[in-house]
């Protein structure tokens, strides 16, 4: 009797120990597993993509419109300034700083009154857009243009920071402290624009660092110059 329960006794000692092998062998050769694992999908549906460096950095984000991230700067998030909330594709530097996007949208509302919307752009470093190609439809009507920017050199995280800071007070306040923000800073200015406006005309504006330049326009079949304003 004592023997066969000695025999037992071994039998699970042997039978506990191969387990444990077999499950850190497995462990082992899945840690071996190269990183760069490619794998085939016919159709996936998914909401959101996050493209992402070796150590999480993040450089392009996929959204609906549901999941569509705020703004970015050196990878925290922070309330979008325009509250922008649009399906489409989000750019990111070498910092995880927001740096450009393409975004898009159109519906018929109840009314039956379209709208389609657009835009692809990018920013200078850790500020607002420098170039803009976008398209628009809405009850003013249709425009498409490309537009040139001068932004400030100065960082918007103080702004971001701000923005973050009021998200809980109201609407009003919010539009308040951004007004006083942005009043004490130089301001952007438009150096090009190149397109179809609402009016239906098309237009050529040149801007200088100085002021605007005269500017070519096309009112149905007639060009004429007008003031360099866009």
């Amino acid at each position: 009797m004592k023997m066969k329960l000695a025999n037992r006794q071994r039998f699970l000692v042997v039978y506990s120990g191969l387990l444990t092998v077999v499950f850190v062998t497995t462990i082992f050769l899945g840690a071996k597993q190269p990183a760069s694992r490619k794998e085939t999908f016919n159709e996936i549906d998914v909401q959101r993509i996050n493209i992402v460096e070796p150590d999480g950095t993040v450089r392009m984000i996929i959204s609906d419109t549901a999941r569509a991230p705020g703004y970015i700067f050196r990878g925290k998030e922070y309330p979008h300034p325009d509250g922008r909330k649009l399906a489409g594709m989000v750019f990111y530097n070498d910092e995880g700083t927001e740096n450009g996007g393409l975004i898009w949208d159109g519906n018929k509302d109840k009314d039956g009154k379209v709208s389609s919307h657009g835009h692809l752009s990018f920013d200078n470093y850790e500020q607002d857009q420098v170039m803009v190609i976008e398209g628009n439809q809405d009850e003013e009507g249709k425009s498409s243009f490309i537009r040139i920017m001068d932004q400030p050199d100065y960082s918007v995280e103080p702004l971001m920071q701000l923005i973050e800071k009021n998200r809980d007070l109201p609407k009003e306040q919010q539009h308040a402290a951004l007004r006083n923000f942005l009043k004490s800073r130089p301001q952007p200015q438009a150096r090009l624009f190149l397109g179809r406006r609402a009016d239906r005309s098309v237009a050529l504006i040149l801007k200088d660092p100085e002021g605007p330049r005269p500017s070519c326009a096309q009112s149905r079949h007639r060009w004429y110059t007008e003031p360099g304003v866009s």
